[in-house]
This record gives structure tokens, C-alpha cells and sequence, in this order.
């Protein structure tokens, strides 16, 4: 039976060139190895620090991931990219020019008679009032529309300053143990099997009332994944020579 992986929180775009070009080789290698056995990918967000795309352009940089993404489509691996909190401003490109499924908001999903709720994880704190206003602003047409009358490179050193800001106050936050992971069992005790999120950078696996809780951790530190072969669900860290 071939695998289901996940992945998220990748934050293309941050540290040095050097850096951010030594992650995206291993997220491209990473992608290769889904092609050998993969069935399906979900990349649960946050792949890029900061994604927008205006009609004609879209930010610059990551040939190689963007082939390697078509590859796997090409050869009939789905591909699926839910949007995160700092890349959901998604059009069309990936839909269009590399053959994935997108997802703006969270999604539940049956893979082999499993049920599967996918969230990114943003927005679940309830002190996270003011960021749940603000993330309906930011995803309002009319405030994309205005947005988008900026010139790519004025508009792109804007995002960026405010992506580094928003990741910085995310970092401090206390996550597990507290909000996220009760989110989780609220969903195992609705019937689902597994719940799978990202955000906050901290891997977890927790056994939950007949069900497991998955946080996907991230590629800036831990480059962890999950995969899933039909009956269990596995978190593992990617190792490789860069």
C-alpha cells in the first residue's frame, strides 16, 4: 500500500541565503523520497514565510521545489497544500502550473477508512482573540484587492517584516499541554481517528481516547514529518546530507 506523508512550517524565505537554500535542497530530496512510495502529500502550511500572488507574478526563487512539486504531481501523487497563517494569501499558481489541491481553511479527510481533521493549528488559543479578528482582515477581497495595487517589491518587504513579527510572537507562546491539544481531543471524541496540525514548531505525538493527536513539528529545526501507510500514523525526522 503506498503512504500518505504530511508536512508544514517550512518558513521558506527566512536565515541566510545559504540557509534557506540548504532547507529547500533537503525539502526537495524529502519530496523525492514521497515519490518512491507516496500516494498522497498534504503540506499543512506555512511552507513559505510570506506567499502572495499578484495576476502575473509571484515571489521569486525555489525553481527546484516547484519541480520537484510538479514532479510528484506529474507522476500521480496528490498534492495537497492547506493554507497557513503566513502563506494563505494562495491563488491560483499551485492549482494551475503544479496540479495541487488547495485548501484555504481546515479540512477532514478519509484516507483507507480513516478519518483524518487537518488544521494548520493557527487561531486556537483562546486568548487568540485579536489575531482571529485579524486574520479575517487580512483574508477579506476587498483588503486583498488593495493589497495587491502595491508594487510586488514594496509589497513583499512589507509582508516580510510583518511574517517575522507575527513568527517571533507565535515562538513565545506555550502551545502544548494547554489549547491545541484539547482542540484535538474535542475532535477524537467527535469520531475522528487522527487529528494533524503545524504552527507552533513543537513535534508532538499523543494517544488520545481511541484516536492521535499529531503536531508536525517543523524544517527550520526538527524537519519532522508523518506518514501514514493505511492503518497507522508515524512521526519521523528527515535526515540527509545537504
Amino acid at each position: 500500500m503506498r503512504k500518505t506523508y504530511f508536512f508544514s512550517d517550512a518558513h521558506l524565505g527566512i536565515g541566510t541565503k545559504e540557509e534557506d537554500r540548504a532547507k529547500e535542497r533537503a525539502i526537495v530530496r524529502f519530496l523525492e523520497r514521497v515519490a518512491l512510495d507516496g500516494e498522497r502529500l498534504y503540506i499543512l502550511g506555512d511552507l513559505f514565510d510570506y506567499w502572495f500572488e499578484y495576476r502575473t507574478v509571484v515571489p521569486k526563487g525555489y525553481y527546484r521545489l516547484f519541480t520537484a512539486l510538479a514532479n510528484l504531481t506529474e507522476s500521480g501523487v496528490k498534492v495537497f497544500y492547506l493554507a497557513g497563517n503566513h502563506d494563505f494569501w494562495i491563488s491560483s499558481y499551485f492549482r494551475d502550473e503544479l496540479g495541487m489541491e488547495v485548501f484555504p481553511d481546515p479540512v477532514e479527510q478519509t484516507l483507507h477508512g480513516k478519518r483524518f481533521y487537518l488544521h494548520h493549528g493557527d487561531g486556537l488559543l483562546k486568548n487568540d482573540t485579536g489575531y482571529r479578528i485579524l486574520k479575517r482582515v487580512l483574508r477579506n477581497k476587498t483588503n486583498i484587492a488593495l493589497f495587491s495595487l502595491l508594487p510586488p517589491d514594496l509589497a513583499t518587504r512589507i509582508a516580510r517584516g510583518a511574517s517575522n513579527t507575527s513568527r517571533h510572537h507565535t515562538s513565545k507562546k506555550i502551545y502544548e499541554g494547554n489549547d491545541m491539544v484539547e482542540f484535538a481531543g474535542r475532535k477524537i471524541a467527535e469520531g475522528f481517528d487522527f487529528v494533524v496540525m503545524g504552527h507552533n514548531h513543537q513535534s508532538l505525538y499523543k494517544n488520545m481516547d481511541g484516536g492521535v493527536y499529531a503536531n508536525l513539528g517543523d524544517w527550520i529545526d526538527e524537519r519532522t514529518y508523518a506518514v501514514f501507510d493505511g492503518t497507522t500514523l508515524k512521526l519521523e525526522a528527515w535526515v540527509t546530507q545537504d
